[in-house]
């Protein structure tokens, strides 16, 4: 019992010092739009695996330069030979022996000369032994090999092209967090102008009260000036839901845990889109997908050469040291083992490959053409997309400015309605007018500004300078 007293206790003990313990902090980023995309180059998947990419060809670029280093191979073997070979052969001893019989002049027992028969016949033996072991060491040293040089001169353009596909990834990710930093930017400017509007509805709702206690107004006016009121709350907890939806799907983007608060911290005014615009120079080259495809006509030119070279000859250096032992028992810790050993030149020429090298070139021909033909296609491209970007621009500033100077005229006809209401000489419903067409302002507003974020976003990817 006393135990169990005990353990009640100390389990009681340490559910208060948990409950006072504090939670986990939340981490809280306070970003700028260069800290957003900084973040996201970080840690985006995308950007990790195009990085990736890079240390792969490095790593494959290393492959092509060992073919040129010696290639050293060891090798141990042992062998048991149950049943040694026989070979059979001319009896030479015989011919041999009656060779020097006859040319000695030797007699046989009847006195004549020895005369060699006309067929020795043949010998059957053994050659080897059971047990045989060997250690040695092959080198091969690559003297002149066209596709290896080739893959040489590549291994540069090579690393070049993979970080250049990597550069293309990064715009890509960068283009999307513009986008959806700077809409969440408007998204913000737009509650903070209904919030405003909830503000003055809610002393128009004020002022109305007292003017219907007054006698001067219905109760109708004043129910419709609280709907108007509760359908601006709604509003703003609709645009602020979206905010949050926007942000969720920013921090997905920037590859942030959904646990983490992402405060943007960047305003946008008319003036910084304005900004570095509408230049009337621009180069090919400064696009990341002109410069991937430069680089990729690069290496296919590298391609037509390899296959070119692939049918002249290839020379090598070849050598062998061996130590090789022969035994009748399993026993290779002693004896003698003898030694052997060369060093040779080795020309490989190609003579007939049935034309698969040719197939292989005229591939790769075809190949370097698809990619010449991309990059006209592409310089194409670019200049319909500098053009068309040069359009949305200037006719969204255009908007912009237009939509700005109604929101002013708005907010003076409003304001006007709302005085001539207090001083009796206006009805409710000019001013539900006039609040509607400021809330229509407001929109087009809102939503000239982000068209111009993007019409801005896309003139500066079109002409390579984001």
């Amino acid at each position: 019992m006393e135990n169990k007293s005990v353990r009640n206790m100390m389990a009681s003990c340490l559910l208060i010092v948990m409950s006072t313990m504090p939670a986990t902090a939340q981490q809280v980023n306070a970003f700028s739009l260069k800290q957003a995309v900084d973040y996201a180059l970080k840690n985006s998947a995308q950007v990790k695996n195009a990085l990736l990419d890079i240390q792969i060809q490095k790593q494959t670029n290393k492959e092509i330069t060992a073919a040129a280093y010696p290639q050293l191979t060891g090798s141990v073997n042992t062998n048991y030979n149950p049943n040694v070979a026989v070979q059979t052969f001319p009896n030479f001893i015989g011919a041999a022996t009656y060779g020097v019989l006859e040319h000695e002049g030797v007699k046989n027992g009847m006195g004549n000369p020895i005369i060699s028969p006309a067929d020795f016949g043949l010998i059957q033996a053994q050659f080897g032994s059971k047990y045989t072991a060997g250690a040695g060491i092959d080198l091969n040293q690559l003297l002149f090999d066209g596709q290896v040089f080739t893959g040489l001169l590549a291994r540069k353009t090579s690393i070049q092209y993979a970080t250049a596909a990597a550069e293309v990834t990064n715009e890509q990710i960068k283009i999307n967090i513009y986008k959806i930093y700077y809409q969440l930017v408007v998204g913000k400017k737009q509650i903070e102008s209904i919030a405003a509007n909830i503000t003055r509805f809610d002393k128009l709702l004020n002022d109305t009260r007292e003017i219907y206690k007054n006698g001067f107004a219905e109760k109708l006016d004043v129910d419709k000036v609280e709907v108007q009121l509760n359908n601006l709350r709604t509003e703003k907890v609709k645009a602020q839901n979206n905010i949050d939806a926007g942000i969720s799907g920013l921090k997905f983007l920037m590859n942030m845990p959904q646990a983490d608060q992402l405060v943007l911290i960047d305003t946008l005014s008319d003036e910084e889109l304005k900004q570095n615009i509408l230049d009337e120079n621009y180069n090919y080259s400064d696009r990341k997908e002109y410069k991937q495809l430069s680089l990729l006509e690069k290496l296919n030119g590298y391609n037509v050469q390899r296959y070119k070279l692939s049918k002249i000859p290839t020379l090598s250096l070849t050598g062998n040291l061996s130590k090789n032992a022969q035994r009748q028992q399993f026993d290779f810790f002693k004896g003698t083992y003898f030694t052997s050993s060369f060093i040779g030149i080795r020309l490989n020429i190609p003579l007939f490959d049935g034309g698969a090298k040719n197939a292989r070139i005229a591939t790769a021909k075809l190949n370097l053409q698809k990619t010449q033909n991309n990059i006209e296609q592409i310089k194409q491209s670019i200049d319909n997309d500098v053009a068309q970007a040069r359009i949305m621009m200037k006719s969204a500033l255009v908007t912009l400015d237009d939509q700005k100077r109604n929101i002013s005229l708005a907010e003076k006809v409003y304001n006007s309605t709302k005085l001539k209401f207090e001083q009796g000489l206006g009805s409710n419903q000019e001013i539900y007018t006039a609040q509607t067409e400021l809330k229509v302002a407001q929109n087009n507003y809102y939503s000239s500004l982000y068209d111009a974020i993007n019409a801005k976003i896309d003139y500066l990817r079109a002409t390579g300078k984001l």
